[in-house]
């Protein structure tokens, strides 16, 4: 089951998806919607002391069950402080990362397998999964380029992460597009600002209707 106005951007690192979550939040404002932006790992108080334990520090500082297991107890806190009440009041909520990133980053990339993830996904989000995810391709590559050119405050762990490791994760969000179609689509990250943020809004016009 998914949560109406539930919306979830995921993809590789300097995919852009915190520009074009700010500019979708506009436009649904622009439309006379309230809506709450926040991310992962983070969105609440202690998911965000959670937070700065998984993307500073060496790359290799949890394995990889532990990693998965810290992302879930963050997420518990920013399905309980965040997401689920500002969905109750008739919010839209439009989250940078969700579940997926879990299933791509620690599932795939990090190689504890789907069906760990699944089990943690049932027991903490439930029904509370995002009625729409917009996935954002680009190429590691070029992403990590442009991941390289903003300032992170030292949240790069992910980033320092080999090549591979990334090229992964690309895989891994095909994938997972293609599994559950109903609720992901791709978008090509990799042309203009303007352009996959039209492409954005279309694909939210064409299934939720705002």
């Amino acid at each position: 089951m998914a949560r109406a106005r539930f919306i979830t951007l995921e993809g590789g690192e300097g995919a852009g998806k915190s520009t074009q979550i700010r500019r979708l939040a506009e436009r649904l404002t622009a439309r006379g919607h309230k809506v709450v932006t926040t991310r992962e790992p983070g969105g609440a108080p202690g998911a965000e002391l959670i937070r700065e334990l998984l993307v500073t520090g060496e790359t290799g500082r949890w394995a990889p069950r532990t990693e998965a297991l810290l992302h879930f107890a963050a997420r518990e806190e920013h399905l309980a402080r965040t997401i689920r009440p500002a969905l109750d009041r008739g919010d839209w909520v439009i989250s940078d990362r969700f579940v997926d990133s879990t299933m791509a980053y620690q599932g795939v990339a990090q190689g504890l397998g789907a069906d760990f993830i699944t089990r943690l996904r049932n027991l903490v989000v439930g029904d509370d999964m995002p009625v729409l995810t917009l996935i954002l391709d680009i190429d590691p590559e070029l992403g990590l380029k442009r991941a390289g050119g903003r300032a992170t405050s030292g949240e790069d762990r992910y980033e320092r992460m080999d090549i591979q490791f990334h090229k992964n994760l690309r895989q891994a969000f095909e994938n997972i597009s293609k599994n559950e179609p109903d609720r992901c689509v791709l978008i090509d990250a990799e042309a203009s600002e303007d352009e996959v943020a039209s492409a954005i809004w279309r694909v939210v016009e064409e299934r939720l209707s705002p």
